[in-house]
């Protein structure tokens, strides 16, 4: 409990209560019901705090679908953000969101959850800012909504002081040139196919083929309100195609900040 609190608090500080629109997909909804999910991804267990999130945003608890060996799929709540396990302390988590699928077998961040910690994240969309133009927020999702999974890593970390924290990450990779996704941005989640789902669990198979963009076809994009920016909102209105509000402010026109160094071992997400 003393991690979770702490946890939550960074994570608020770190968004500030806003997104932080440069992320590649720092932002998704899970709205599908508990049914629906068992029924799509075949796990066991009843999950805990399993509710409609129309507006998930990092170090927020979330449910992943790990492999339980001959058991079959086990779905958990976890903490997006992936703390390594070498991390001096969780706050780290926050800047680690999404993993480079380019260089994710190597980099020690990601590399041995890579190799034994793979992850389905369920999801039935996600958001987007533009790289370029306006800056409204764009909703993918499937056109009939339901859920998919992104490719996902996870890991424990362990204290000095005991306790456990439970993080993962979302994997993504370049955008394919000339695709839906491409307009908005150069890169994309990587979302697995059903058939996929047990090739990326199973951690004796080498899953690098699988980090690839989603088919063409798959998603359909949608302008949305500026409502979903704020972390606070969660609810329905996140969905609403945008209006007649007022464009929002370009990254060229709000003022710079500093940030902070990152670990040499963490590297940059992108």
């Amino acid at each position: 409990m003393i991690f979770r609190q702490f946890w939550n608090r960074i994570g608020f500080a770190a968004t500030g209560g806003r997104v932080i629109l440069p992320t590649m997909c720092g932002r998704y909804s899970l709205i599908t019901d508990e049914e629906t999910l068992r029924q799509v991804f075949g796990y066991r267990g009843s999950p805990r705090n399993l509710r409609q999130r129309w507006n998930v945003a990092p170090t927020q608890e979330m449910p992943v679908i790990r492999s339980d060996g001959e058991a079959g799929r086990r779905l958990d709540m976890l903490s997006w953000g992936l703390v390594p396990y070498w991390a001096e302390d969780p706050s780290v988590g926050s800047r680690m969101i999404n993993a480079r699928g380019e260089t994710v077998a190597e980099k020690p961040a990601y590399r041995q959850a890579y190799r034994t910690r793979r992850c389905l994240v369920p999801a039935d969309g996600f958001y987007e800012w533009p790289e370029e133009g306006d800056r409204w927020p764009v909703l993918f999702r499937q056109e009939d909504g339901a859920p998919f999974a992104f490719a996902g890593l996870w890991e424990k970390w362990v204290p000095k002081s005991g306790g456990v924290l439970e993080t993962f990450t979302i994997v993504n990779c370049a955008a394919q040139p000339g695709s839906l996704m491409s307009r908005y941005h150069h890169r994309t989640p990587v979302i697995l196919v059903p058939e996929d789902y047990d090739a990326w669990l199973d951690i004796e198979r080498d899953p690098k083929a699988l980090i690839r963009p989603p088919r063409e076809g798959v998603l359909t994009a949608t302008r949305v309100s500026t409502y979903v920016n704020k972390v606070t909102n969660d609810d329905s209105s996140c969905f609403a195609p945008a209006g007649d509000e007022p464009p929002p402010e370009s990254e060229a026109d709000k003022p710079k900040k500093k940030t902070k160094p990152v670990d040499d071992r963490q590297q940059s997400l992108f």
